[in-house]
């Protein structure tokens, strides 16, 4: 097979990516090298997609339609002309520590700090805090670190669509990726049904033992004292409109839990939600190890259909490592031997999304020989390419944003797999 190329696009010149392309069971492999060293506005090309680092100015962390939500060290902005300009700011103090945000379709911006969250409601003239609901009703505060420099992540999601039309309401839901950098968490499933308005917990996870802040006492520990469940954190919430139903996927290993012995941190749910009666019913669907195809992220519903990405890891079951792009119908997670593997991209992958008819994956970075490494296929699964973006050193791409109005998926590249580094944007080829 002849060797592609990817295309670097400069405002002085033209530079030229060397691509090597080999065969692979699942599809074609096209790992990129090359330089880029020409200015944030300049775009790459590969033979399946465009991509562009954010210009300069505001990081862009949420997109939607025309506009963007960004922020720099002391304010926060509004572009309603996917982030060419930026009429709207807001000084705010703490802006630099923003892990979430999210446009909702009335205009309503939904932002969060490491433990607060506030809302704009009038295109950033002024927010306001926003205080959680438990599923009891009461003020879900955040707990008095006994670190203050490191209060945990309650907002950050690893995913980065949030909102579906429900019985023609919109839903915001999303869960928590902690446990990772800022200190200890709980972990939860939040949920708005009124535009950011009212935030509430749709399900909280148990006191994990592993998690906890260093020297908390029995009055110190976090999580639900009434859930057995435990996890380290949320990858992925998703929901599937032919069943009414969502979908969470956790992470990540087995750990000793006491008289419990092991327990699992991988676990798939299901739940759904009661408008009338403002209430949920979650059930646990799988537990496994996290030698499995259900450690994953990046969970898509089209058609009715599931699809997802497996990060299996550890050294715990049969190897090689259980990965892979899957699908099946939902009735069918629980089932193996029903579930159709795309294609398998060899290493870990837990972010993906799905919108008309590509789906976008990516390598997470310090498991993996690609620098920053993209999955796609622009035909629904059909056929499948790979690319390493080298330019960019070792990246992990994860929350990506559905596509904006001219047609640019936003996605985070991040130092390692957390720590936020840029902002890269890709717009598939038909």
């Amino acid at each position: 097979m002849k060797p592609t190329k990817a295309t670097l696009v400069t405002s002085a010149s033209r530079r030229q990516f060397l691509a090597t392309a080999s065969a692979s069971a699942g599809g074609l492999l096209l790992p990129a090298a090359g330089g880029l060293c020409a200015a944030a506005t300049d775009v790459g090309s590969t033979d399946h997609f465009w991509y562009r680092l954010a210009p300069p100015g505001p990081y862009i962390d949420s997109q939607r339609d025309q506009k963007a939500f960004g922020f720099d060290d002391g304010a926060v902005y509004l572009s309603e002309d996917n982030g060419a300009t930026w009429p709207h700011r807001l000084p705010f103090a703490d802006a630099d520590k923003i892990t979430f945000s999210c446009i909702l379709k009335n205009g309503n911006l939904l932002f969060a700090t490491l433990t607060k969250l506030f809302l704009s409601t009038d295109n950033l003239k002024s927010c306001k805090q926003i205080i959680v609901q438990d599923r009891k009703g009461n003020d879900y505060l955040p707990h008095t670190p006994l670190d203050p420099d490191n209060p945990g992540w309650y907002f950050h999601p690893l995913d980065g669509v949030h909102t579906w039309d429900v019985d023609g309401t919109e839903m915001l839901v999303w869960g928590n990726y902690c446990n990772v950098l800022g200190g200890a968490a709980p972990i939860n499933i939040y949920y708005s049904t009124d535009a950011g308005q009212t935030v509430k917990i749709a399900f909280s996870f148990g006191q994990s033992p592993t998690f906890q802040q260093k020297g908390a006492g029995a009055g110190d520990l976090l999580g639900d004292p009434e859930i057995p469940i435990v996890c380290r954190h949320i990858h992925s919430v998703a929901y599937n409109p032919a069943e009414n139903a969502f979908y969470a996927c956790t992470g990540d290993h087995d750990r000793a839990d006491g008289a419990r012995g092991d327990v699992h941190e991988c676990h798939w749910l299901r739940g759904t939600y009661d408008s009338a009666n403002d209430s949920w019913d979650w059930k646990v669907l799988v537990s496994v190890n996290s030698n499995s195809r259900y450690k994953s992220g990046g969970i898509n519903f089209v058609d009715g259909r599931l699809y997802w990405a497996s990060d299996a890891n550890g050294r715990n079951g049969v190897m090689p490592h259980d990965r892979g792009i899957f699908s099946c119908d939902p009735a069918d997670l629980a089932d193996m031997s029903k579930h159709t593997l795309l294609f398998n991209p060899e290493y870990e992958s837990a972010n993906m999304i799905i919108q008309d008819g590509v789906i976008l994956s990516a390598h997470y970075a310090p498991a993996s020989p690609y620098d920053t490494g993209f999955i796609i296929s622009t035909d629904m699964g059909k056929t499948w390419a790979q690319y390493d973006l080298k330019d960019f050193g070792q990246r992990s791409a994860v929350r990506f944003h559905r596509q904006n109005a001219e047609g640019w998926f936003r996605v985070d590249l991040r130092k390692g797999w957390i720590e936020r580094g840029e902002v890269l944007f890709i717009k598939p080829k038909r």
